[in-house]
This record gives C-alpha cells, structure tokens and sequence, in this order.
C-alpha cells in the first residue's frame, strides 16, 4: 500500500500505480538530516511535480530552464508527485509556460487541491494523499495525446522538432504552441533537455567512470565540446564536474 512505503533519509524514487505511467514519471520522497541543512542541484528534466512539504502544505515546482541549487533546512520532508513532458500543464490547469523556473505555493494555483494536501499530514500519509491528487488531476483533464507522444519521439537521439510536428498530426507553430502550455517550453527546448537528461543518464549509470567523448555521442551531442558547451547552461558545472557532484550526492 502507498501509505506504507517507508520515507527513508535521503532521496528515492519509486513507480507510480500502473493506471498513473503514462502521466507520472515517479512519485519521490526527500528526507533532510535532522541536524544540519542539505543542499542539493535541482536540474532540468521536462518535468513539473506537485510537492508537500511537512509543516508547509503542497506547492508545485515548474519545468527549469537551468541549475536550481537548493538547501532544505533541518529535518525537511517532502513527498512528490512528478508529471512527465507534457503532462503537467493539462492535469494543473495552468500554462507551463507561467511557471518556468518557480516554486509556486499550490493555494495560489489551486485552492481545491491545496485543501486536500494540508500541512499537517503524516509522512506515509502525504504519500498517499499527493497519488491520489495526482490522479485525479490527470482522470479530470488528460493530457494532450499528440504533445505526450511528441515527448517520447523527441527524447530520441537525432529527432527532428519539423519531422516530429509531421509524425503526430501538427505543424511546426501548433506543436510550439501547444508543447509551451503542455511542457512549459517548446520542442527545440525540450529537445535540449531530453538529450541532457540521457546523458546525467549515461553517467549516473557509470557511476563516475563515464568516457566523456563517448557519452558525449551516445547521448546526441555532435562531440564533447557540444556536451560541455550543454551542460554548463543546464547545470552550471562542467561535465566531469557535475559527475563528481552526483557522486557526492550533491
């Protein structure tokens, strides 16, 4: 039962019901230490999550565009939902694009959500209540189909934002439109973060080991210097050092 899953120190993630996938990537819990502050790097990933933090109540976190460090006071608990590429924006009710880069408080979004995560829920509690949420945000407004299955395609290496709009129905302005509301900014963009994400994939996956140069290509950079040129504007490090910053745990 989601209500018993143990919020363990630390960061982790876990699959959503089945029925939820193809809207929610994850549901994820943050447990800070109890003594001191954590800092953390929140990087871009197409994705918007609605979060309850104890003692705070729910807020949602908008798609980033860049580096997001964050340092969550003592004892911190949050507990997530996270939407995938072009799934958030129709289950909110809310352009994406409004929310770039924001911690926006849920009340102010929307009041009938925020009653149903209050502050004062129990950890193993808030689990359930923010699936549940999740849940019916997607039951009452699916996502957009052809945005979802534009997602997937443009994850791939060497897609094409023109063959994509083609493949699912649209042409080049209504695929920007609508990826803008859905996902929060456009193909190209997407595009840019997707491959990012393969490639803090790729690396993760290495555990610290990563060949640059051959990462680099397997993840649809033209060459290392591409990939460097990437990750300093989406995470502000370079490769090798934002390899060494996941491996801290950072």
């Amino acid at each position: 039962m989601l209500d018993d899953v143990e919020l363990a120190a630390g960061y982790r993630e876990w699959a959503p019901p089945a029925g939820l996938r193809h809207v929610l990537a994850c549901l994820w819990s943050q447990v800070g230490p109890g003594d001191r502050s954590a800092p953390s790097l929140v990087l871009p990933d197409g994705c918007s999550d609605l979060i309850w933090q104890r003692g705070h109540g729910a807020f949602v976190a908008g798609p980033d565009t860049g580096p997001a460090p964050t340092v969550l006071p003592p004892g911190t608990v949050l507990v997530a939902a996270r939407f995938r590429p072009g799934a958030g924006g129709v289950a909110l009710g809310v352009p994406l694009s409004e929310l770039l880069d924001q911690r926006i408080d849920v009340a102010d979004l929307r009041r009938d959500v925020a009653g149903q995560l209050p502050a004062a829920l129990s950890p193993g509690g808030a689990v359930a209540a923010v699936t549940g949420v999740a849940g019916r945000l997607a039951v009452a407004r699916p996502p957009d189909g052809a945005v979802l299955t534009a997602c997937r395609l443009l994850s791939h290496p060497g897609a094409q934002a023109g063959e994509v709009a083609a493949q699912v129905g649209l042409s080049d302005r209504q695929l920007r439109r609508r990826c803008e509301a859905a996902v929060g900014y456009g193909p190209k963009m997407l595009q840019r973060v997707l491959r990012f994400r393969r490639f803090v994939s790729l690396a993760d996956a290495a555990g610290g080991t990563a060949d640059l140069a051959q990462a680099a290509v397997d993840s649809g950079y033209a060459d290392q210097p591409h990939l460097t040129r990437e990750t300093a504007r989406l995470a502000g490090l370079s490769p090798a050092a934002l390899v060494r910053e996941r491996r801290s745990g950072g």
